[in-house]
């Protein structure tokens, strides 16, 4: 064991960049370097605040709600700006895998939504039961009605383990089932199954649903983690991994899917198209998938990262909000313009993050991007102009591929490859620096973020 904490120690990043030589801390330097002009071009503008009695309501106070809030604050003098959330915990969602890789601690991603709530925002802490766009309102779980002029919804998403026969959320952790989603606790537990897998061998299972998830690149993080840490205990050929894309392909982007393609085949990882898991009997650790081509095909395990089917909050599928026809309607999914996330049948509701009905974005990476939009947008309204602003599907996936090792992944919403540091990091090459941005730089960039300074 005590060697096993002294590697993953030696891969902390703060660490691993203290072992950099001169060569590699240049480029490290280079790259964080363009990400602070980068933070810097994105943080809210030092313009004249506009004089306002908008009341603004903001139902959701996670990555969006928070960083919104914190921008419209900004922004506005005046405004009565409300966020209303039960949760008091924050998480650092981003950090999940990395606590399920043994790279992070539990605590890793866990802070409080009192520390970012700017002073000039009312906090309810409470849950959204209800909302009423026709009459402007909305209803929480005590049965407060709060009326609005404008609702911006970052309720974020819901995490619908009962779609997958026979799963229960309280086994994470337990016989060889594992799910990094859940929680950080979850996250962690799920880290003790993979830290005995690594040691014994055995089938490894990994897999996504056939919904819309958020960060869709971290099923394929966790795989290439998992193959890593065997191959670090010399145990990679006691141990079958099987990855199970629901789709005809493992990335939305042609050339990022024949990369991993190609890596997933390098590294002997069996890859199998259009599976979906159907169901999961713990007591026999079997999966079940179900397949277009093959029907039902089981799938011992001994170890299984389960990514439960996501779709909107109950709250917001009962609402007049969502799609009412195509492929996010069932879902839930908000049914708001791409370019500047603003309701198509209500005017005064907009949606930031993974909430929204865009082709792109459930990330923490699409927040930073969509929420200056948005504000944008509702400033000028209040102010009688017209904003210009438009979104245009960016997101990110720094995409671990082994402990030391990631590619930035950027692309928009037509699969353009868009990095942002151009001639330093290679978004389909395995960095180092890659590595220690995720590992090291993102998660402050993250916090700045929700305070409307990036």
């Amino acid at each position: 064991m005590g060697q096993k904490k002294r590697l993953l120690g030696d891969l902390d990043g703060v660490q691993f960049a203290r072992s950099l030589n001169r060569r590699g801390f240049i480029g490290l330097s280079g790259a964080l370097g363009a990400g602070a002009l980068l933070a810097t071009s994105l943080s809210a503008q030092a313009v004249p605040k506009i004089k306002s009695k908008a009341k603004i309501v903001i139902a959701g106070a996670g990555a969006a709600g928070l960083a919104a809030a914190s921008r419209l604050s900004d922004r506005l003098d005046g405004a009565e700006i409300i966020l209303v959330d039960g949760r008091k915990a924050h998480f650092y969602q981003p950090g999940f895998t990395l606590v399920a890789g043994g790279i992070k601690s539990a605590d890793y991603p866990v802070s409080t939504t009192a520390e970012y709530v700017p002073r000039s925002a009312t906090w309810i802490e409470e849950y959204v039961s209800e909302f009423d766009p026709e009459s402007n309102s909305i209803t929480t779980a005590s049965g407060q009605k709060i009326s609005y002029d404008y609702l911006l919804v970052t309720t974020g998403l819901m995490l619908n383990y009962a779609g997958i026969e026979g799963m229960d959320e309280q086994l994470i952790g337990k016989d060889g089932l594992g799910s990094i989603y859940h929680s950080p606790q979850a996250a962690a537990a799920t880290w003790q199954l993979l830290d005995r897998f690594a040691d014994s061998g055995g089938d490894g299972v990994f897999l996504r649903p056939a919904t819309e998830m958020k960060c869709a690149g971290a099923p394929l993080k966790y795989t290439f983690i998992t193959d890593d840490h065997l191959r670090r205990r010399d145990n990679r050929s006691k141990a079958k991994l099987t990855y199970n894309a629901h789709s005809g392909n493992l990335f939305s982007v042609p050339i990022v899917h024949e990369k991993l393609r190609m890596l997933f085949e390098n590294r002997g990882i069996e890859t199998h198209y259009n599976r979906v898991l159907s169901a999961i009997d713990p007591g026999k650790r079997i999966a079940t998938f179900t397949s277009v081509e093959e029907g039902s095909v089981e799938l011992p395990y001994d170890f299984i990262n389960v990514v439960p089917p996501m779709r909107a909050p109950e709250a917001i599928r009962n609402s007049p909000l969502p799609w009412q026809d195509g492929k996010w309607a069932s879902d839930g999914w908000l049914e708001v313009s791409k370019d500047n996330l603003r309701h198509a049948r209500y005017q005064n509701v907009f949606a930031i993050g993974d909430i929204a009905g865009v082709p792109k974005g459930k990330t923490a990476a699409s927040v930073k991007w969509q929420t200056p939009v948005v504000v944008d947008h509702l400033v000028a309204e209040i102010a009688g102009k017209e904003s210009e602003m438009v979104y245009n599907g960016y997101t990110s996936c720094p995409l671990i591929t082994r402990l030391g090792r990631a590619m930035l992944i950027e692309f928009d919403y037509r699969n353009n490859l868009v990095p942002s540091f151009p001639g330093v990091i290679a978004p389909l090459e395995e960095l180092w620096a890659t590595w220690v941005i995720k590992t090291v730089a993102l998660k402050p960039t993250y916090i700045s973020m929700l305070r409307g300074s990036a």
